[in-house]
């Protein structure tokens, strides 16, 4: 997208090789100011994104506190991208760092991806505000840190690997493997806000993996953190490649970026839920509870008039499964669910699945595969344990009402069956 405008660049020298490539790549009006002016510029202008251009400006511990305060609870969101960061945390949390040699068209590509997310934010403002107006209810999304919601890819067997696992774990959902097959494996079948590569790899194997994410414009915003030296990969295809020598170094670099994408993620189910007249829940892509009883209540009447098959069946997971979990599950069903069928995750954390026109045997077999898709490739949850639900299912009966059908299925009743 062209860039938009206005952009403030703070540095304490002149930048005018990244100016004119910002500019050519239409940002306008763009302020220039020092460190010490930038707070008072950016009062004043109200910018679309800031960049603070060297490492003066990415480094000062001034400056992160002013950003912290004035642009952190901003909306829309005003991303910062940090060039010329050195190898230690970077004093505004949210700064998306780049390195000192990184070429101005480099960073043009990162600030159109950036705001991307920033123009979704914006529209996803105005749905809620036009909502508001027409006193329509509004989706309840989340506000919590969309760290919370991530999932990162990490793939290594070298001296990295554990201080990368701890590190990332302890603020992301994990996805550890070892070989690069297999991190190929789980982007083509998971919904991934990073990838992060250690050591223990041959280049050109790392180089392969790199060119195939590039060529593939599903990946185009992926944050991608390589342990050692950078990627020579076209930028403009791959705009959130980062690296660094020390795994403290490469997470501090790429949470950031992963945040953004997991916020972005966030968005667009949260937009999705506006168009769908509110039916979807930002949280997990599935109905909310109030719609799904009502489209049953619905299929109800509809089979009742066909004499129609209707099943139901519900997910139930164990008790110690974490909230990440359970989020994470309800994306891969809501990705899973026939076109025909419907779910939502009730209020115990248990998944309704709604399978229409279909027999209890079938809905058996369909409830079986999604189960086994759930233990393969959902977040582990506690102690690296593998996801597998117990299936309750029921078949509808002409005398049922949505209540009694659900109820039939419920925890309490299956115990005492």
């Amino acid at each position: 997208m062209s860039l938009q405008g206005p952009v403030v660049v703070v540095a304490e020298q002149p930048s005018p090789d990244l100016i004119a490539a910002i500019s050519e790549a239409g940002a306008f009006p763009v302020i220039e100011a020092s460190c010490a002016q930038a707070s008072d510029a950016i009062a004043a202008v109200d910018p679309c994104a800031i960049i603070l251009a060297d490492a003066r400006a990415a480094n000062d511990h001034g400056l992160g506190e002013s950003l912290t305060r004035i642009v952190t609870r901003r909306a829309p969101i005003i991303p910062v991208v940090a060039c010329g960061a050195t190898e230690h945390v970077l004093p505004y949390r949210e700064a998306l760092a780049m390195p000192g040699d990184a070429t101005p068209d480099a960073v043009a590509a990162r600030l159109s991806s950036v705001l991307r997310v920033r123009a979704l934010h914006a529209s996803v403002l105005r749905r809620a505000e036009a909502a508001r107006s027409a006193g329509q209810p509004l989706p309840t999304s989340p506000v919590s840190d969309p760290l919370e919601d991530a999932t990162v890819i990490l793939v290594g067997r070298g001296r990295t690997f554990p201080g990368l696992s701890v590190a990332l774990g302890e603020q992301t959902g994990l996805i550890g493997v070892l070989t690069i097959e297999a991190a190929a494996r789980y982007l083509k079948s998971r919904d991934i806000d990073g990838l992060v590569i250690g050591d223990g790899f041959v280049p050109h194997n790392v180089d392969a993996l790199l060119t195939v994410i590039a060529e593939d414009s599903r990946f185009r915003d992926l944050p991608v953190g390589v342990i050692g030296r950078l990627i020579d990969v076209d930028t403009r295809r791959l705009p959130h490649l980062v690296a660094a020598h020390e795994p403290q170094c490469l997470v501090s670099r790429i949470l950031p970026l992963v945040r953004l994408h997991a916020f972005e993620a966030r968005l667009r189910r949260t937009l999705d839920a506006f168009v769908k007249d509110g039916v979807i829940d930002p949280a997990t892509g599935l109905m909310n509870e109030p719609a799904f009883v009502a489209e049953l209540e619905r299929v109800m009447r509809d089979a009742s008039r066909r004499s129609g098959g209707l099943s139901v069946a519900r997910l139930m997971f164990d008790t110690s499964v974490e909230a990440r979990t359970l989020n994470d599950a309800a994306r891969v069903i809501a990705k899973l669910v026939r076109g025909a069928d419907f779910a939502c995750r009730d209020h115990d954390g248990s998944i309704l699945i709604a399978f229409v026109d279909t027999a209890t045997r079938q809905a058996q077999i369909v409830a079986k595969r999604l189960v086994g898709v759930l233990r393969n490739t959902t977040l582990p949850s506690g102690r690296g344990r593998s996801v597998a639900p117990d299936v309750a299912l029921t078949a509808w009966r002409s005398s049922d009402t949505a209540e009694s059908l659900l109820a039939r299925i419920t925890p309490s009743t299956v115990a005492a069956e």
